[in-house]
C-alpha cells in the first residue's frame, strides 16, 4: 500500500511541472502575439498606410491644393482592421454616425412638366456668414439611387454647417419621396435638370458664392455639366467623390463574379424598385415587365435609361455618361477624390493623362478607401478622409478662391 506521504510528494511534483509548462506555453503564446502584432503593424505601415497620390493639370492647382487643402498631401490611415475596398464599401453606411440635419424642402418645376425636390440647410445660426443673401452655398449631388439622407450627404452638410455655409441637396427626380410627374427620370449623362437647379440657386441668392460637391454618380453629372458648360457657370469650384470616369470600364468591373453579387444586384435592384414606385406613369411609355427582369445595372440601362433618353444604343448612352471625355473641356477648379481599390471605378480607368493635361483639374488618388468608404481612424464614427477632403477644399474655395481665378 502506497503511504500518503508518497501520495502528496507525487502530487507536488505533478503540480510543480503542469505550472511549469503553463508558464512556458503562456510565454510562448505571448510571444506569437506579440510577434504576429509587430509583423501586422509593419505591414500596416509599410503597405497600408500611405500618402495619397496628388496629380495636378498645373503647378498653381498643386500649390494652392498643397497650401490650403494639405489633407490631400498626408498619410491616410484606414481602420486597421478594415482598409479592403469591399469591406469599407459596405460597412461606410452602417459604421459612420448620421447627424441630425433639418432640412428645408423645395419643389421646382421643370420646363417638360416635371419636378425637381430640393432640400435645404439653410444654417440661419451661421456666425460666420450671419447675413443669408452673401452666405456661401454648397451645392450637393448624391450617388445613383442617393438622396439628401445619405450618411455622406450628412457629413458634408454638418463639415458645412460648422463652417458657416448653406447647403442645397439635388435629389433626382423620382427618389426621395416626391410624385413623378412625367414619365422621366435622371442619368449621368443628361444635365438638364442640373442646370435648372444651378441656376434656380444662384436667382434664389444671387450675391453668395457658390460651389458643388457630387458623389459617385453625383460626380458623373457634375463633371459631365462642367466639360459641357466650360467658363459658362456661376460654380467657383468643385469636388467629387468617387466618380466612374469611364462607365464601360465601370459596369465590365461590377459585372466580375464577385462584385455582381455584393453591389451590382442590389443597385440594380433599387433602380428597379423605383420603377415600381412610379411604375403608372412610366408604363405608359416603357415595357416595365422587361425592365423589372434584368439581373444588372447594364440590362437595366439597355432596357430603360437608355431608351428613356433617346441613344440609339446603350453603347452611345455609355459613351456620352462617361466624364473622361469631357474632362479637356473643363474649365472650373475641379478637386477629384478617387481610391484605387474601388471596384466600381478601376484604378486603370482613372484618368490620370487627361488630368495632367488640363490645370484646372487634379486628382488624388488613396491606395485604400474602396467606393465612397475612405473611412480613417480606430473607429471611424464620425468624419472620414473624404469628409477631411470636402472641409479644406470648400473653405479654400470660399475663402482664398481669389488665387484660383486663373490657372492657365
Amino acid at each position: 500500500m502506497i503511504s500518503l506521504d508518497l501520495g502528496w510528494d507525487v502530487l507536488g511534483v505533478y503540480v510543480e511541472n503542469q505550472v511549469s509548462v503553463g508558464l512556458q506555453g503562456s510565454s510562448v503564446g505571448l510571444a506569437l502575439a506579440l510577434g504576429f502584432g509587430a509583423a501586422y503593424a509593419c505591414y500596416y505601415l509599410t503597405s497600408i498606410a500611405k500618402k495619397p497620390k496628388l496629380i495636378a493639370g498645373g503647378k498653381k492647382f498643386y500649390e494652392f491644393l498643397r497650401d490650403h487643402c494639405p489633407v490631400v498631401t498626408e498619410t491616410y490611415y484606414p481602420p486597421f482592421w478594415c482598409w479592403e475596398s469591399r469591406v469599407q464599401t459596405l460597412l461606410r453606411p452602417f459604421v459612420t454616425a448620421k447627424p441630425w440635419v433639418s432640412y428645408r424642402n423645395e419643389l421646382i418645376r421643370a420646363p417638360d412638366g416635371g419636378q425637381i425636390s430640393l432640400d435645404w440647410f439653410d444654417n440661419d445660426s451661421s456666425t460666420s456668414h450671419p447675413d443669408p443673401s452673401s452666405r456661401p452655398t454648397v451645392l450637393l449631388l448624391p450617388g445613383l439611387t442617393g438622396t439628401s439622407r445619405e450618411s455622406y450627404i450628412l457629413h458634408m452638410v454638418q463639415q458645412s454647417r460648422e463652417l458657416g455655409y448653406r447647403c442645397v441637396v439635388f435629389n433626382n427626380r423620382g427618389v426621395s419621396g416626391e410624385k413623378l410627374l412625367t414619365p422621366r427620370t435622371y442619368c449621368a449623362a443628361n444635365t438638364e435638370d442640373l442646370e435648372m437647379v444651378i441656376e434656380h440657386v444662384q436667382k434664389t441668392h444671387p450675391a453668395a458664392p457658390i460651389m458643388a460637391a457630387g458623389v459617385s454618380m453625383g460626380g458623373m453629372m457634375l463633371a459631365n455639366y462642367l466639360g459641357r458648360k466650360g467658363r459658362r457657370t456661376c460654380l467657383k469650384g468643385v469636388v467629387v467623390f468617387s466618380a466612374g470616369w469611364d462607365v464601360f470600364e465601370c459596369t465590365a468591373s461590377l459585372e466580375k463574379p464577385l462584385d455582381r453579387f455584393l453591389f451590382n444586384s442590389y443597385l440594380t435592384s433599387c433602380l428597379q424598385a423605383s420603377v415600381h414606385r412610379h411604375r403608372p406613369v412610366l408604363e405608359k411609355n416603357y415595357d416595365i415587365d422587361h425592365v423589372m427582369k434584368a439581373k444588372t445595372i447594364r440590362e437595366f440601362d439597355e432596357r430603360f435609361t437608355s431608351i428613356m433618353f433617346g441613344y440609339p444604343t446603350n453603347d452611345d448612352y455609355y459613351r456620352d455618361a462617361s466624364p473622361i471625355h469631357k474632362l479637356k473641356s473643363v474649365q472650373v477648379p475641379m478637386l477629384c477624390l478617387n481610391a484605387a481599390d474601388d471596384v466600381f471605378s478601376p484604378n486603370h480607368a482613372i484618368p490620370i493623362e487627361a488630368v495632367k493635361q488640363n490645370p484646372n483639374l487634379a486628382l488624388v488618388i488613396t491606395c485604400h478607401g474602396g467606393h465612397i468608404g475612405f473611412l480613417e481612424g480606430l473607429w471611424p464614427r464620425q468624419s472620414t478622409y473624404m469628409d477631411r477632403v470636402f472641409r479644406q477644399f470648400a473653405k479654400a474655395v470660399i475663402e482664398q478662391g481669389s488665387r484660383l481665378t486663373d490657372l492657365q
